[in-house]
């Protein structure tokens, strides 16, 4: 195998978590050159990667189709050995098809599937109904070429992606990542800061998140009582947010992309569930892991594979039922 592409153009999250594919990938083919095609945004993730040789970007935004057909005539000339996509649209199954590669590989639900050279059921349990984690998914595909054992997702920040978050390491702290795109993901505002009222003053706390969550995380700091709490919201890059998540005694997270962020370091996260659920086989993968939920049976959760904008309810027990002490525990544990 000479050379590879991988495909993933969904959002952040989902990026990161396909780097399981690329780590295994390059573990059974440590000389091919392997090339990751990402939407634009997302690009920054494999800056100085080790192991990616391009990374292609679709820009969906601007001339989407303009660009899709631009981004096919370079596939074609990369001359692919093998393409293997993540992606269960259709705009990638045209990328796939026409890449020329050798091989292509895809999950069933791709609409063009039919065209590619292997397609592969896509299943969200196991034959015997256990849970299966996205790696795992995303490992079946793969798994004829490598073998059984999917590989965890890893990001690789660099030196001075290290040395730009050395200043805020001088002693133990705590990350919280406190939004999400959608409002039943999000552990609501006043529960994040009642929390870090009661999380211990000796731990300075660091607030992550796009530029998008500035207005949040000031909100947070204009109502806490914590001596010590500073938002980093819009100040980082996604590496230099895992480089800090790496070193941190614990990172806080919603079910969304800061928790891969802090799996694909190994970073020990407690990770709040809201609306979703684990079963859903997107959870935490770091050794040092806590999932904390309502311990309140609720017959209305999960309600839906993703967030909603609102709860339908309007109660949104699942976040609200959600204690201090629940959360707190993790840091104890």
């Amino acid at each position: 195998m000479r050379k590879i592409l991988i495909i993933q153009t969904a959002f952040i999250g989902d990026v990161v978590l396909a780097t399981g594919i690329l780590e295994k990938l390059h573990q059974r083919f440590p000389e091919a050159e392997i090339d990751f095609l990402v939407r634009k945004g997302n690009e920054s993730l494999f800056s100085l990667h080790p192991f990616i040789k391009n990374v292609l970007i679709w820009i969906k935004k601007e001339d989407k189709y303009k660009n899709l057909f631009r981004l096919i005539k370079t596939i074609r000339s990369n001359k692919y050995d093998l393409v293997v996509n993540l992606q269960r649209y259709a705009a990638t199954g045209v990328m796939t098809v026409f890449s020329g590669a050798k091989t292509t590989i895809g999950f069933d639900k791709n609409p063009l599937s039919f065209l590619f050279s292997q397609r592969i059921k896509h299943h969200f349990s196991g034959n015997n109904g256990e849970v299966l984690h996205e790696i795992e998914r995303n490992h079946l595909l793969i798994q004829h070429i490598t073998d059984n054992i999917p590989a965890k997702p890893r990001l690789y920040p660099s030196i001075e992606d290290e040395s730009f978050v050395k200043e805020y390491k001088t002693r133990p702290y705590i990350c919280i990542a406190p939004a999400s795109v959608w409002f039943t993901k999000q552990f609501p505002k006043e529960k994040w800061i009642s929390l870090i009222n009661e999380i211990p003053s000796v731990y300075p706390i660091y607030l992550l998140g796009a530029p998008s969550d500035k207005a949040l995380c000031e909100e947070i700091i204009a109502n806490k009582t914590h001596p010590s709490v500073t938002s980093m919201a819009g100040k980082l890059s996604f590496l230099q947010s895992a480089a800090l998540q790496k070193g941190a005694l614990l990172n806080y997270v919603n079910d969304s992309a800061p928790m891969h962020f802090a799996s694909s370091v190994n970073a020990p996260v407690a990770a709040v569930y809201c609306s979703t659920i684990v079963g859903f086989g997107y959870g935490p993968l770091s050794d040092k892991s806590f999932v904390i939920e309502t311990l309140q049976p609720l017959s209305c959760r999960p309600c839906g594979l993703h967030g909603k904008k609102a709860c339908p309810l309007g109660h949104f027990d699942c976040a609200n039922k959600i204690t201090n002490e629940q959360l707190l525990n993790s840091i104890e544990n």
